[in-house]
């Protein structure tokens, strides 16, 4: 089954640029379909690798901060490909 994820993190810090930098290189090298906007990251691929690799990303990121926040949404489709028809 392939999903959709669409992740904002956000360090409740000063130093913020770093930990956001690490967490989206370490998905940028993790084989997965990955596509970044200014507001969020999108990942898409198979549901166990994708949650396989989040668990481990997400946890190393809060790791390097002091307090953060993760928003995260899931859809059930891999939704790359898509481009607005209006």
């Amino acid at each position: 089954m392939n999903i959709s994820v669409e992740l904002t993190l956000t360090p409740l810090q000063d130093t913020f640029e770093a930990p956001i930098i690490n967490f989206i290189k370490k998905l940028r090298s993790s084989g997965l379909t990955v596509l970044e906007n200014p507001l969020s990251t999108q990942i898409y691929g198979e549901y166990d690798t994708v949650m396989k690799i989040l668990n481990t990303e997400i946890k190393e990121a809060f790791e390097l901060m002091d307090k953060g926040l993760l928003f995260m949404k899931i859809v059930k489709s891999d939704r790359s490909e898509y481009e607005p028809h209006f």
